[in-house]
């Protein structure tokens, strides 16, 4: 399967929380906090030299370890409107794409922190049948533990959860 053939993915989450937005904001606009809410099984560190200024056009390099493989990935902030929206795209990693944005808007029970991931796999067919069979599975875990892991930095638990789920783009 050509590249630009390769399914495209969308995985999607939101939650409320009773914090101003501006706290909130706060939180994910710190790079550091990623670790924080990144589960320890991907073994996640920044290796951008600090301080990080979180800024458009502002490149961050990680390292993950993914099934036990070590992995490089380098994002890139692609829009930066604080305290409504950022955007991370990934220039280096596993993913042949991933955007993701991140958007907190002010509702009647607090503010809505909501995650839309845009992504492809590589290695065509390959890719397609790990997806099935294991990276979809693993994102899903990755993005409840993001959910879980917020609400307790935000010292409370989410008011509404929309859990993560995933759908094809294409």
């Amino acid at each position: 399967m050509a590249p630009n053939l390769q399914p495209r993915y969308r995985l999607e989450c939101s939650m409320i929380v009773s914090r101003p937005i501006g706290e909130i904001f706060a939180v994910f606009e710190d790079p550091r906090n990623l670790e924080r809410i990144t589960p320890p099984w991907l073994n996640f560190q920044i290796v951008t030299p600090e301080p990080i200024v979180m800024a458009p056009g502002l490149i961050l390099d990680y390292r993950i370890r993914w099934l036990g493989v070590p992995m490089r990935w380098r994002t890139r902030i692609a829009d930066y409107l604080p305290p409504r929206r950022f955007i991370d795209e990934q220039i280096r990693g596993p993913f042949a794409l991933w955007r993701h944005t991140h958007t907190f808007r002010e509702v009647e029970r607090g503010v809505e922190i909501a995650d839309a991931v845009e992504y492809r796999l590589p290695l065509g067919t390959a890719g397609t049948m790990a997806h099935s069979a294991l990276v979809r599975r693993q994102l899903l875990a990755i993005f409840r533990f993001r959910q879980k892991t917020i609400a307790e930095l935000l010292g409370q638990r989410a008011i509404a959860l929309v859990a993560p789920r995933i759908v094809d783009a294409r």
